[in-house]
């Protein structure tokens, strides 16, 4: 039986079109036509962009035709977050009074991917300003789990996520400064990798006048969204080319290096002690057992300096976000914001507490870094808990601190500018559960080796149909 197109991954589909074994253009309408079927019921692309992708599609064929030579995602679809700028569609950010910032340039990284040949054929929805682990907004409204309408598809790149995850694109765009790849990954059942700080240029939008903070320069980074992780791969490989506007972007080699082996693996399950859901533990352990079953040197072990990685977090992330809180709760829908005063105290900050909290974090990548010469990966959950229940975050101020809590080794990754891929194991009570695999910086090549060994052992649980009502 012929897999349908919008079923296949973005290498396949790559290659297919490469063969002249399908034409761009039948790839192209698959996905549009999946998208007309299936977006209805999660709310996941805010902006389709039919005519625009058809005409890229037929002139992807003729230079096929003619002989060209042509990108390795060449004629593929590619859906992109709303926070980063594609030109001719706006930047909205997930906000009502961004709807009609239009940029005047393709992010850097969205022209690497246009100039392998990749198609953009849709807009993906957010939280506002990508400031929440639950993706909604009133602008376009909320994005539906397509595994249970009753739990968070995750945020920020919650509509990325749930379009990979139902087939209305193979490869997406989003980007990551507290777990906005890899938790929406895990809620959707997909695979995503948070790269290293310098591996892909950070310039997502010229809309937003300000320069970022220090956290959003050492903290934020751009990152593929896929079903398979050879996907993130290719995606990745392309992402990562040179860009001088980023002064953060790194000419690194595209492969980490060796390390001995066996490769040493730290599973970490109950950080901190804060405890882990079942279901979450289970599908490290499970991991831990494929890994040590390919021959890897696994060991339980807590990596060194969480409880002051968590407070580093909290001393930088909340200084800085006090400075511009005012402003942006003015645009903010009323969740958004509550969420927002949740996770921000408005205690002031003192500039010693902000330098102390700067000069913490040098001393924590310093003990990683010792960590990582002993262990060469470390495996462990992206949170501590399942996707949680539409309306958990903004319950009250203890369940913002527990969900803050459940994600702290996926924050510290993001406080240390460490590789992290985010890969589905099984699914559980009608939800899936996944795991990230951690390595030193700028060794994704570590990462993903053992994702795809997971990743063969335990299968591809994408696309689905998603579910129409409530679980349970």
């Amino acid at each position: 039986m012929t897999v349908p197109l919008w079923r296949q991954s973005a290498a396949s589909l790559a290659k297919a079109i490469r063969d002249k074994d399908v034409s761009s253009h039948d790839v192209i309408r698959a996905h549009l036509d999946r998208i007309e079927d299936v977006n209805p019921k999660v709310n996941a692309v805010t902006a389709v962009l039919e005519e625009e992708a058809l005409r890229s599609a037929r002139l992807a064929d003729e230079r096929l035709a003619s002989g060209d030579e042509v990108g390795p995602l060449h004629g593929v679809p590619i859906t992109i977050k709303e926070n980063i700028d594609l030109v001719g569609t706006a930047t909205t950010h997930g906000v009502v009074d961004q709807k009609d910032s239009m940029p005047e340039a393709d992010a850097p990284l969205v022209a690497h991917l246009k100039r392998a040949g990749a198609i953009p054929i849709g807009r993906t929805n957010l939280p506002d300003f990508g400031m929440r682990w639950h993706t909604d907004n009133d602008l376009h409204g909320a994005t539906i789990n397509p595994w249970d309408p009753g739990r968070t598809p995750g945020g920020s790149s919650g509509g990325e996520a749930a379009a990979i995850a139902t087939g209305m694109s193979p490869l997406g765009v989003g980007n990551d400064m507290g777990g906005s790849l890899r938790y929406p990954a895990q809620c959707c059942g997909i695979a995503a990798i948070k790269p290293s700080l310098g591996r892909v240029s950070r310039v997502t939008s010229t809309i937003w006048p300000k320069p970022p903070t220090y956290y959003s320069q050492i903290a934020c980074v751009n990152g593929p969204l896929a079903r398979r992780v050879e996907d993130l791969r290719l995606a990745l490989d392309v992402m990562s080319q040179p860009d001088p506007s980023d002064p953060v972007w790194v000419p690194v080699p595209r492969l980490g290096g060796t390390v001995p082996s066996p490769v040493r693996v730290a599973v970490i399950t109950n950080y901190s002690g804060i405890g882990t859901a079942p279901a979450v533990a289970a599908a490290v352990l499970r991991a831990a057992v494929i890994l040590a079953d390919a021959g890897y040197a696994v060991e339980e072990v807590e990596p060194p300096g969480l409880a002051d990685a968590d407070r580093a977090i909290d001393g930088i992330g909340n200084s800085e976000s006090l400075d511009d809180l005012a402003e942006m709760l003015a645009m903010m829908s009323d969740d958004g914001a509550r969420f927002l005063k949740t996770v921000v105290t408005d205690a002031a900050p003192t500039l010693a507490a902000y330098k102390d909290a700067i000069a913490a974090r040098h001393r924590i990548l310093q003990t990683w870094n010792r960590f990582f010469e002993h262990y060469s990966l470390i495996l462990g959950p992206i949170s501590t808990l399942p996707a949680f229940e539409v309306g958990y975050d903004i319950a009250g101020p203890e369940e913002g601190r527990r969900l803050m809590r459940s994600l702290l080794l996926t924050e510290t990754c993001n406080l240390l500018g460490l590789p992290s891929v985010a890969v589905p194991i099984h699914v559980t009570g009608g939800l899936p559960q996944g795991v990230q695999v951690i390595g030193p910086r700028f060794h994704e090549d570590l990462c993903f080796d053992a994702a795809e060994i997971i990743e063969r052992q335990q299968g591809v649980f994408t696309p689905i149909e998603p579910v129409e009502k409530r679980l349970g």
